[in-house]
């Protein structure tokens, strides 16, 4: 796995740097009674659909966050922007955490969001400023769900389509709004047979190389089914260190309906050199 992350999202210190994990917490859950009844009569058949509900909205504004601790260290990456779902396109620019001395060595990084791939800009490690770097997403280990320190908002939301267990814990609000809460477990293998063609590869990859497919998560619908939030835990080998590294990916998405505008790069301006570790 070490050595993969070496050639394509260069190296297990920009993949430290860049799979970290947010726990922004599941927030507090209210039982409203009878009320409640007929959205926990199928949890697991409300979240098998909760994909498709994004791509009825059509696009959104999202902020991401994901949080990883090891070797005593806590790392957090945190994101922000846009998502067309029926595109499956996206664009965040993308915080890497601060050094010990409390200041950033990195500019933010500009990540698109595509079927099968992701661009990054300000990758640094010798990449020219003014270049992109493209990475198969159906070739990382985890198919992009932690590799970019962000997980795609759409990748996100068809995990659930594997959906093995789920309860209906209740309603609470997120960002103003009144939602849903449901938590359970979902198997990366079981999305991968359910996914989009353009998720299939990817969730197949993580299935495959993470330390568990199965996923355990958070999610707040609102009134149209569509996910508010978003909370998962992750698990992967660390080829280093050949421990197991929990990662937590939050995703919060609000302004449904907001403009998006992504162009992939052209063939020319994406780097095509070694990427130093």
């Amino acid at each position: 796995m070490a050595e993969q992350r070496q050639r394509t999202a260069g190296g297990t210190v920009v993949a430290a740097g860049l799979v970290v994990c947010v726990c922004l917490g599941a927030g507090g859950c209210s039982d409203s009674g009878a009320a409640d009844e007929s959205h926990a009569a199928d949890p697991v058949g409300t979240l098998h659909r909760a994909a498709d509900s994004l791509v009825d909205a059509g696009s959104s504004k999202a902020r991401t966050s994901m949080e990883m601790a090891t070797g005593g260290t806590r790392v957090t990456i945190r994101g922000e922007g846009v998502y067309d779902f029926r595109k499956q396109l996206g664009r965040l620019k993308v915080l890497l955490p601060q050094d010990p001395a409390g200041t950033s060595e990195h500019q933010p990084i500009t990540e698109l969001l595509a079927p099968g791939a992701l661009f990054m800009k300000n990758r640094g490690a010798g990449v020219p400023a003014d270049k992109w770097v493209r990475v198969d997403t159906g070739t990382l280990t985890d198919g992009n769900l932690v590799t970019g320190g962000v997980t795609d908002p759409f990748a996100a939301a068809e995990v659930l389509r594997g959906t093995r267990t789920a309860t209906y814990v209740g309603t609470t609000d997120v960002a103003g709004a009144r939602v849903r809460h449901y938590r359970g477990t979902a198997d990366l293998a079981a999305a991968a047979k359910s996914a989009s063609k353009g998720g299939t590869k990817s969730l197949a990859a993580a299935a495959e190389g993470f330390a568990t497919a199965r996923v355990p998560f958070d999610v707040y619908l609102d009134d149209q089914g569509r996910i508010r939030k978003i909370r998962h835990r992750f698990s992967f080998v660390n080829g280093q260190r050949k421990g197991t590294v929990a990662v937590a990916s939050t995703t919060l998405l609000y302004d449904f309906g907001a403009p998006v505008d992504v162009r992939l790069p052209k063939a020319a301006d994406i780097y095509a050199g070694r990427i130093a570790e």
